[in-house]
């Protein structure tokens, strides 16, 4: 099976109206069908600093993931949008998996940055959001920013059935050393053998490249530094892989999952 995919580096602020029409532009330049990935905090903004927080207004932000639903059932297109959510009575750092029925699923950020943690929940569940696409549905895991430092996440969510992890990040520290996280993003492509769509902010101090990376890990497509840009490419979801997972030696080291909902052991994919 193919899938069309689009994968977005674009500008993001404090300021919702503004982050949606960047949106916009971006999903009215694609197809139908298309996967489309959009970086972190991309409706509602983000930041090392978290204090514009407290002036994010949770019914403007609502009102604008409602804007996305209908964008998405307009345009025909699957959209993974990085965004703090606010539910439970607090902010989280997540993302919307945005349907072409309107249907909107989260995923929350398990494991924070040392800015987040005491201003944002941390997520408990590692989800796999099944896409229903024209040529068949595609099971996709999505990882937010620091998160590529724990591989052990991407593992299970190969293991749960994702066959694309989609990366959303707002990573432009200038401390961080050159070439590390582009790194990390070929390794986890590689060790699990899926498809990585990785969506950075448009950002002059950028440390993470805007990138789709292949099962193999060879570089498809890749842009970094402050221009908007879309990447695209239609992916063979007949070159992932569980050869490398098979052969783990669970005799030796075993993991475990203690997260959210799960059937036959193993984490169902969302619905």
């Amino acid at each position: 099976m193919l899938l069309r995919t689009a994968v977005a580096q674009i500008p993001v602020t404090w300021d919702v109206e503004k982050n949606l029409v960047e949106i916009t532009r971006v999903v009215e330049s694609c197809a139908g069908d298309d996967l489309v990935v959009l970086p972190e905090g991309a409706l509602s903004g983000y930041g090392a600093d978290l204090s514009p927080l407290d002036r994010l207004d949770p019914a403007e932000l609502d009102a604008a993931a409602g804007e996305l639903a209908a964008l998405a059932r307009r345009t025909g297109v699957h959209l993974i949008c990085g965004s703090l959510l606010h539910c439970d009575d607090r902010w989280w750092n997540g993302a919307l998996v945005v349907t072409p029925d309107g249907a909107r699923r989260p995923y929350r950020k398990v494991n924070l940055a040392v800015s987040e943690r005491g201003v944002l929940g941390a997520g408990s569940d590692l989800p796999v959001h099944r896409l229903a696409c024209a040529g068949g549905t595609v099971d996709v895991g999505v990882q937010i920013c620091r998160e590529i430092r724990f591989p052990e996440q991407w593992r299970h969510l190969a293991g749960s059935g994702a066959q694309v992890f989609a990366y959303l990040t707002h990573a432009a520290n200038p401390d961080e050393p050159p070439g590390v996280w582009r790194a990390h993003l070929v390794s986890r492509a590689a060790e699990n053998q899926r498809w990585l769509l990785a969506a950075n902010a448009a950002e002059a101090a950028s440390h993470c490249p805007t990138m789709i990376v292949s099962p193999r890990g060879e570089i498809v497509a890749e842009t970094t530094g402050d221009q908007w840009a879309v990447l695209r490419a239609s992916i063979d979801l007949a070159a992932v892989s569980d050869w490398y997972l098979g052969q783990r030696r669970g005799d030796v080291l075993e993991s475990r999952y203690h997260g959210g909902p799960r059937e036959g052991g193993r984490r169902r994919p969302g619905r």
